[in-house]
């Protein structure tokens, strides 16, 4: 958790780190940054300035030109959180790259990188994907493919054996038991959606740098993704019109009554796809806030406790320093767990446009 779990609720246009690692040494006020400046006008002795933004490391900005550390006066801005991101899809293509290197031999995996990457995608595709996106036939099909499997094997080898004998039954082909997943389709996109949230929730965990997905807006962008894909995806298999036509519950009503309810349950239905990404971001941006406000409550109370006598002060450092440990190995959970929630309602939004209603 970054040591000050505040600027994870801003789009920081810089970097915290230790003070003494990174002292300004500016030497007059017309080396400070104008945007610094104009924000201060109280401070008018360079060493202040020095102090107030030692340990900062000021991102350049060639396309922007800042108001204040956390707004844009004009221009395309490049905050924290970009370059957060940027590192996650980095450390992700360099990971995934090594991991199909792997795989794409076709041996066993070995060791404990292949092994704990792979149970993870096979994962999102097995209990996310396929149960959430696959239609009702599949998933009774999916259920029953081991039983259907074993008697095509059993029926298979006596075919084989009666053929043996002189009869004229064959085994049947190999492939004849696979399973078709309509969900495989869409894994590429849901394992891109785990991966990169779960690395911008574990980046909170890294002092002095900061949670993504503590941005709201990170997390719209993310819900933004997943509601492209789902319209897209409809209209793939309903076409245009069809896809909107489906968003309508299949009813037998009157002509009369029709006229009047479906229009309306289509606004209904049109207005909870958008809100329900909406929340989708919310929830995940609201998750991942809270925890950073427990952890600095919890923190803002040795401030406090310092005002009072030593004892005060030794007994509530003590208690609040075990209080963020145990609470910060439970954001570790839950850095697992909302990137989890994310993908499955995805993957549930996903499955809902593919299929009639």
């Amino acid at each position: 958790m970054s040591a000050n779990p505040i600027y994870h609720l801003k789009d920081a246009y810089f970097f915290e780190v230790p003070k003494p690692l990174w002292p300004r040494n500016w030497k007059t006020l017309d080396e400070v940054p104008a945007f610094l400046t104009a924000a201060h006008p109280e401070i008018t002795d360079v060493a202040e300035f020095n102090d107030a933004m030692a340990g900062k490391i000021l991102i350049p900005q060639p396309f922007a030109t800042l108001e204040s550390l956390y707004s844009t006066k004009s221009g395309f801005g490049i905050s924290k959180y970009m370059i957060l991101e940027l590192v996650v899809a980095g450390l992700l293509y360099l990971l995934f790259t090594r991991l199909a290197r792997v795989l794409s031999s076709g041996a066993a995996p070995r060791g404990w990188f292949a092994n704990m990457f792979e149970s993870m995608v096979l994962f999102v595709r097995d209990q996310i994907a396929r149960p959430a996106i696959d239609s009702h036939d599949d998933h009774g099909d999916h259920g029953d493919h081991g039983t259907h499997g074993d008697a095509a094997h059993g029926d298979a080898a006596h075919g084989a054996g009666d053929h043996g004998h002189g009869g004229h039954e064959q085994a049947a082909p190999a492939h004849a038991t696979l399973a078709h997943h309509e969900g495989d389709r869409f894994v590429p996109l849901l394992l891109t959606l785990f991966f990169f949230i779960l690395g911008c929730n574990l980046l909170g965990m890294v002092p002095w740098a900061g949670s993504p997905t503590a941005s709201f807006a990170v997390t719209l962008a993310l819900a933004a993704v997943t509601l492209a894909t789902v319209v897209f995806a409809g209209m793939m298999k309903f076409g245009f019109v069809g896809f909107f036509l489906n968003q309508v519950p299949s009813m037998d009503l009157p002509l009369p009554l029709a006229i009047i309810l479906k229009p309306m349950i289509f606004a209904i239905e049109m207005g909870g796809l958008c809100i329900k990404h909406g929340i989708l971001a919310i929830r995940l941006l609201a998750n991942m806030v809270a925890g950073h406000l427990v952890l600095l409550g919890i923190m803002g109370l040795i401030t406090t406790a310092a005002t009072y006598s030593m004892g005060m002060w030794a007994t509530v450092t003590g208690i609040s320093v075990v209080s963020c440990t145990l609470f910060s190995v439970l954001e570790l959970f839950v850095a697992f767990l909302q990137a989890y929630i994310f993908t499955f309602l995805s993957a549930l939004f996903i499955g809902a446009a593919v299929h009639q209603h």
